[in-house]
């Protein structure tokens, strides 16, 4: 039995957010191939987690025997955390693009979940687990637009969860979401729609996939 990490972290709920769309046509897809698969699920917006704290973070560097109640009681959200982390056999990550970077409740997550000699070092505890990313934003960074320079968020997660986490990471990009409520978008909407639409086939198609293979 599969189980699939989900992290979202639009601050928008449901329909008004783009990378929650694309996440949900993800898991709808993996539950339709493990229907008695465990998903999960954090919503980082309605349910944050802790940013790091001086006492979360020297806690993983110290006996567990030499912890203060602080250190113990922060260190101890780091483990849930890194827990469900290590028992993923895949996960699902939404992370719109806020300011040219992710949410700073997804940043929270991360630094929480990265801890030298576990789950980051010479053998990374979750090492090769599948994570699928869907990195939406309100305007276009692709290679070779205007905004390639600003692209904050494709390089920074393949560097940490790839290189950092040792997990084997893919991308969906939905872009232009803005084009719908921007009036100087407007002739973007074509654009954007296509590429709405491509997410979530994509979202579908790579759920299947994954699934089947973590099954064969």
């Amino acid at each position: 039995m599969a189980t699939l990490l989900h992290i979202d972290s639009s601050l928008l709920p449901g329909g008004a957010s783009s990378s929650r769309a694309v996440t949900d046509a993800f898991r709808t897809a993996w539950l339709a191939q493990h229907p008695d698969g465990k998903v999960i699920y954090r919503d980082l917006a309605a349910d944050p987690v802790p940013h790091l704290s001086a006492d979360a973070h020297t806690a993983g560097f110290a006996d567990p025997g030499t912890h203060t109640p602080e250190q113990a009681a922060a260190f101890a959200v780091r483990v849930q955390l890194i827990e469900e982390l290590e028992q993923a056999d895949a996960l699902l990550i939404g992370a719109p693009m806020y300011n040219f970077t992710i949410p700073s409740t997804l940043k929270a997550w991360l630094d929480n979940v990265v801890l030298f000699n576990r789950t980051m070092g010479e053998n990374p505890s979750a090492k090769g687990t599948p994570v699928t990313v869907v990195a939406s934003r309100g305007g276009s960074y692709a290679p070779g637009t205007p905004r390639e320079p600003f692209e904050y968020v494709q390089n920074y997660l393949t560097a940490l969860l790839g290189e950092g986490l040792g997990l084997e990471v893919d991308f969906i990009v939905p872009e232009l979401t803005m084009a719908p409520q921007n009036p100087a978008m407007a002739e973007l909407v074509p654009l954007y729609e296509a590429s709405r639409d491509r997410a979530l086939q994509d979202a579908a198609s790579k759920a299947k996939e994954l699934a089947d293979r973590l099954a064969a």
